[in-house]
């Protein structure tokens, strides 16, 4: 009877430091992750941003959330992670070009927008650019892509492997155009 008593409190004894030390992994795991992980500083939902010069408006962005990341990071971003709408407006404050996409982040010193997942940009004279990424370089006035790009105009609709333009779209240069196809004014 003593055997098994003592064989008991050895079994005890062992659960009991299983279990501290299991309690203390975990407590260094959790640690561990919240060093990795970066909360953002600032978070927004239903969000409307407005920009404007010398009171004209210049842009109206729209995104159902927003994260800032301002500390802990290299460069301060702000991320769409549940997509984005943007209307560009001319000098005189009317519509020129509409751009939304599935996700975005913005980079706040580069000054530079990238935009992914079904995207399209649609300009004032309703030429359609649609593709899987795409950088809008604010400071160069500049829309680059690398990834695939289909343009839809009136009469045609052309396909590529890159593509660089100006930001509001008007003029574009498709890199490897891969194909072509005309459309005929009956089929519109």
């Amino acid at each position: 009877m003593i055997l098994f008593e003592k064989i008991q409190l050895l079994f005890i004894s062992m659960v009991t430091a299983l279990l501290f030390v299991s309690c203390e992994t975990d407590r260094n795991e959790i640690m561990a992750l919240g060093k990795k992980n970066v909360m953002p500083d600032l978070t927004g939902k239903d969000v409307t941003m407005l920009y404007s010069d010398s009171t004209i408006l210049k842009i109206k962005l729209q995104t159902p959330q927003m994260q800032k990341y301002e500390k802990d990071v290299k460069e301060p971003v702000t991320i769409m992670p549940k997509g984005l709408f943007v209307v560009f407006y001319d000098e005189k404050g009317k519509e020129a070009t509409t751009l939304k996409a599935d996700y975005g982040v913005r980079y706040e010193l580069s000054k530079r927008m990238e935009v992914k997942y079904n995207v399209e940009v649609i300009n004032v004279n309703g030429e359609k650019l649609n593709t899987e990424h795409l950088i809008w370089d604010e400071k160069k006035k500049k829309i680059i892509s690398d990834a695939f790009v289909k343009i839809t105009t009136a009469k045609e609709i052309i396909m590529g492997k890159g593509l660089e333009a100006n930001q509001d779209f008007t003029q574009y240069e498709i890199k490897e155009i891969t194909g072509s196809i005309r459309i005929e004014d009956n089929q519109l």
